[in-house]
Formats: C-alpha cells, structure tokens, sequence
C-alpha cells in the first residue's frame, strides 16, 4: 500500500510543477525558442513543433526519475 502512496505523491508532485510551469512558460525566455524548435507560419495558420523542447524536458524527467527510482 505504501507503494501507492508514494506513486500518488510522485504524480501529484509532477502535475504540481506542470502546472507552474505552464502559467510561467512566458516568462521563461529559452521555452519554445530551442535550437529544433520548428515554426512554420502561413497566411492562415502557425504550425509549431517544439522538438528540441521536449527533448529538454524529457532528459530533466528522465534524470528526476532516475533519482526517484535509485533509493
């Protein structure tokens, strides 16, 4: 049980930081302005492509879960 509890903390934990980082994300300069990062904009859409982003992010997840998962 205490296994649960621990998942659900973690969870709550990473919607936590998700949600501040999505209220902050314009305040953050380097977000969606990454080397890879692909905008293509035309008369009536922006098509955006935020590659080198979420590598980013999923290397910062990774290593975060690493630790996690090391004790």
């Amino acid at each position: 049980m205490s296994e649960i509890g621990k998942l659900l903390i973690l969870i709550g934990a990473l919607i936590i930081i998700i949600g501040v980082l999505i209220t902050f994300a314009g305040k953050i300069p380097f977000i969606g302005k990454l080397p890879g990062d692909i905008v293509i904009e035309r008369k009536n859409f922006t098509l955006y492509l935020p590659i080198g982003t979420s590598i980013l992010i999923s290397i910062i997840l990774s290593l975060i879960f690493y630790l996690f998962h090391r004790r």
